[in-house]
């Protein structure tokens, strides 16, 4: 009996690996992203900081590994996807009204202070995303200075 559940649960994982998920990014209208809505705020170093600890996930310039080929391995990561550009997308920043802006800065600074974010899981995988004290440091001014 437990070989044949063995064996279902491995043809099940098998069958799945034929079911991949979409890596399309949504088209970015740079008029409205991040980096033109607050310049001249956002320097070369913040773009950085965001591109390799945040943009993954929040914002349409998502950069699948290669890892995401396996099931349900990729369903996870399109789900954490899906959820940080639904929370905040930096590439649609221009279509937020100021007082959402506001918001998104103040979150922003509060889960970089309780090192909610980036996700851990996330930073495992992407050592580029773990940021120092200072980086976050730098983060916490940069997101001051749009209203947190």
């Amino acid at each position: 009996m437990i070989k044949k559940i063995l064996f279902f649960l491995l043809l099940l994982l098998l069958v799945i690996q034929f079911i991949p998920i979409s890596k399309d990014n949504p088209s970015i209208n740079e008029a409205v992203a991040l980096s033109s809505a607050t310049e001249p705020l956002l320097t070369a170093e913040i773009t950085t900081l965001l591109r390799n600890a945040c943009y993954d996930c929040h914002s349409n310039s998502t950069i699948y590994p290669k890892y995401t080929r396996f099931q349900p391995l990729g369903w996870w990561i399109k789900g954490h996807i899906k959820g940080g550009r639904q929370k905040l997308n930096f590439d649609d920043w221009g279509n937020s009204s100021e007082k959402q802006k506001i918001k998104y800065a103040q979150e922003c600074i509060e889960v970089i202070n309780e090192g909610r974010m980036p996700l851990k899981s996330y930073t495992w995988m992407h050592p580029e995303g773990k940021l120092s004290d200072t980086e976050n440091k730098k983060l916490i001014e940069f997101f001051e200075k749009l209203g947190g």
